[in-house]
């Protein structure tokens, strides 16, 4: 094999391409945003919530904010109608289904509307958005979609019983959509997140037992931040992984591996 055949970073590069990241007002949603900015990705943002200057500002001060989406997840009509808007005027080449709530009880107690709406938007959601933006990815022949999966798609949790069905299921899915886009050009995959420093995880660290116990398991010491998922997710966003399909990435500091 001959020098030239073999990629430098460049390859790692998202310029010319534009990504849409849900969930993308705070937190991993927002440090993947900038992080794929900072690759030279336009990227567009999307949130419940309107109000995202803080992940808008330093995108924009790159020349590279494609918009902002106040739109709920949850509401299939309202997400059809914001993702069709979106097409008109974007062309998407990457799509990070970052999005996710949790709620917590014990399971035997768990009440129904709590379980509909994490799956509403932590697995209904994923899917239409996939349909959605993946039909153009497969007409021009290439894109990339990234699912944010969590170690609760490999493990059982304890008193999220919603949200370990809902990731558990976006494994699956990001495995069956890569069985059937490969053929076209689209690669879907995941990352999946360890124990994070975010608002989802505040009741876990706000508990300096169980805050203990998952540090104690955590090979790294510590738990991990937002930042740390930038560099895997701007891989399976680039021509980097071209060859890599229905991969679950876990970045969890060696949670899975002790």
């Amino acid at each position: 094999m001959t020098t030239d055949l073999v990629p430098g970073l460049e390859a790692f590069s998202l310029v010319g391409r534009t990504a849409l990241v849900t969930g993308a007002r705070q937190g991993n949603g927002q440090a993947i945003a900038i992080g794929l900015a900072r690759a030279g990705g336009r990227v567009a943002l999307w949130d419940v919530a309107p109000d995202m200057d803080e992940t808008a500002a330093p995108i924009e001060a790159l020349g590279l904010l494609a918009g902002t989406i106040g739109c709920d997840l949850s509401s299939t009509s309202a997400l059809e109608k914001a993702a069709t808007d979106l097409l008109e005027r974007e062309r998407i080449d990457i799509l990070v289904n970052n999005a996710g709530i949790i709620r917590r009880a014990a399971a035997v107690d768990f009440a129904l509307a709590d379980w509909d709406a994490v799956l509403a938007v932590n697995l209904d959601a994923v899917f239409r958005l996939s349909q959605l933006f993946g039909r153009p990815m497969i007409e021009r022949g290439a894109g990339k979609i990234i699912n944010v999966c969590s170690m609760l798609s490999f493990q059982g949790g304890i008193r999220v019983p919603a949200y370990t069905a809902s990731k558990h299921a976006v494994a699956g899915i990001t495995r069956a959509l890569a069985n059937e886009w490969a053929r076209f050009g689209v690669q879907v995959n995941a990352i999946a997140p360890g124990y994070i420093d975010t608002a989802n995880t505040a009741p876990l660290r706000a508990d300096a037992e169980r805050d203990r116990a998952i540090v104690e398991r955590i090979p790294a010491g510590r738990w991990g931040t937002p930042s740390d998922l930038v560099g895997a997710t701007v891989f399976l966003a680039s021509a980097a992984s071209d060859y890599v399909n229905g991969h679950l990435l876990a970045i969890d500091g060696g949670w899975l591996a002790r």
